[in-house]
C-alpha cells in the first residue's frame, strides 16, 4: 500500500492541500498502519493526532512518529477503535483521517469502524476525509482470460482457458482492466455520504440497467470499481481531491474488481447495442466485513430502457424521433 502511489498522492494532497482546515485541529486516524496519513496530518499542523492500530502495527508507527520528529503531535493507541477511549477531559475530534476502502470499496473494508468512530468521537461539525463514496460499474472485455488462451505461442490453450475461469468461478477477479476495454464509461451504483450513511445501509445495494455500448468489444465481464472525495477548503466539489479506481486512472492496489461471465453468454457487442443486467451487493452473513455479489443478465427486450435511449432498438429509435418531433413543436 506504501507502494500505492495514486493512493498516497491522493491523501497527501487531500490533506496538506487543506492546511486551513487542519491547522490546530484535533483529528482522528482510524486504521493509521505505519502512520503516514497522521504524519500528513501533522504536516499540516494539526494541534493533536490520535492513530489507531488494531495489529500489531502500531509499534512501527509510534517509531515511524518518532523518526519523524511528531512524537508531542501524534498518539499512537493499538486497539480497535471500538475499544479506544478519548484521553479524559478530551473533546470529540474535529476530523476523522481513514483509508478503510476495501475491494469493489466495502469489500474487506472497515467502514463499519470509520462509522463508529464518526458517531461516538466527530464533533457534530467535523469533517471526513474521505467524505464521498461512489461505486461504479461498467461492462467490460477480458482478454487475459479469454482470448489471451485462443494462441498462446502458437498452440491453442482454450482447454486451459476454461479451467482457470471455472476455478474461479465463485469469486470476481481482482485484476487491472485496460481503459480501452471498458465498453461503456460505467454507471454509479451506489453514492455515499460518509457524514450521514449509517451500517445499516450498508447492508445491500441493488442495481438493474440497460447500458448502451460506448464502444465495441466482446462482452465478457462487467467491472467493477470506486471513487472517493475529500473535502476542500472553499467546499466546492470541483475543487476537492478525488481518489479513483477506475481504469482510465493510474493503477491502484485495489486494481478493479471483474464479474466473469460464463463462455457461451460473452458476446460481440457494437456500438450503440444494448446489454442488460442486475447486480447486488449483500453483506455476508458469517463475516459482516465480506459481501456476496451476484450477476443477473437481463433480456434487453423486456427490460424498461431509459428516455431517451440512443440504442439501435426499433422501439427506442422510433421514441426518440417523438420525443425529439414534440420538442420542436
Amino acid at each position: 500500500m506504501l507502494a500505492d502511489k495514486p493512493r498516497q498522492d491522493a491523501y497527501q494532497s487531500a490533506i496538506l492541500g487543506s492546511r486551513d482546515l487542519f491547522k490546530d485541529k484535533t483529528v482522528l486516524d482510524v486504521g493509521t498502519g505505519t502512520g503516514i496519513l497522521s504524519i500528513f496530518c501533522a504536516q499540516a499542523g494539526v494541534k493533536k493526532v490520535y492513530a489507531i492500530e488494531a495489529s500489531n502495527l502500531a509499534r512501527l508507527a509510534r517509531e515511524v512518529v518518532r523518526e519523524n520528529g511528531f512524537e508531542q503531535v501524534i498518539e499512537v493507541f493499538e486497539c480497535k477503535v471500538e475499544d479506544f477511549q478519548l484521553p479524559s477531559g478530551a473533546d470529540k475530534v474535529d476530523i476523522i483521517v481513514s483509508e478503510w476502502m476495501g475491494f469493489f470499496l466495502l469489500h474487506e473494508g472497515m467502514l463499519d469502524s470509520v462509522i463508529y468512530a464518526r458517531d461516538k468521537f466527530l464533533k457534530p461539525n467535523g469533517l471526513m476525509f474521505p467524505d464521498t463514496a461512489s461505486i461504479l460499474v461498467a461492462p467490460c472485455s477480458v482478454p487475459n482470460r479469454f482470448d489471451d488462451f485462443d494462441c498462446l505461442s502458437g498452440v491453442s490453450m482454450k482447454a486451459f482457458g476454461r479451467e482457470l475461469r471455472k476455478q474461479k468461478a465463485d469469486k470476481p477477479e481482482i485484476l487491472n482492466v485496460a481503459a480501452e476495454h471498458l465498453l461503456h464509461e460505467g454507471h454509479i451504483m451506489t453514492w455515499l455520504d460518509l457524514k450521514e450513511v449509517s451500517t445499516e445501509d450498508l447492508n445491500s445495494f441493488d442495481m438493474k440497467e440497460v447500458m448502451v455500448i460506448q464502444n465495441p468489444g466482446k462482452f465478457q465481464g462487467v467491472c467493477i470499481w470506486f471513487d472517493c472525495t475529500f473535502p476542500s477548503v472553499d467546499s466546492s466539489p470541483q475543487n476537492g481531491v478525488v481518489l479513483s479506481t477506475n481504469p482510465k486512472c493510474p493503477a491502484t492496489h485495489w486494481k478493479q474488481s471483474v464479474i466473469l461471465l460464463p463462455e457461451d453468454a460473452c458476446e460481440e457487442v457494437d456500438k450503440l447495442d444494448p446489454i442488460a443486467f442486475s447486480l447486488s451487493l449483500t453483506r455476508n452473513s458469517d463475516n459482516c466485513r465480506r459481501y456476496n455479489l451476484q450477476l443477473t443478465l437481463l433480456d434487453v427486450e423486456k427490460e424498461e430502457h431509459g428516455l431517451p435511449c440512443d440504442c439501435v432498438m426499433t422501439k427506442c429509435i422510433l421514441m426518440k424521433a417523438h420525443l425529439q418531433k414534440m420538442e420542436v413543436e
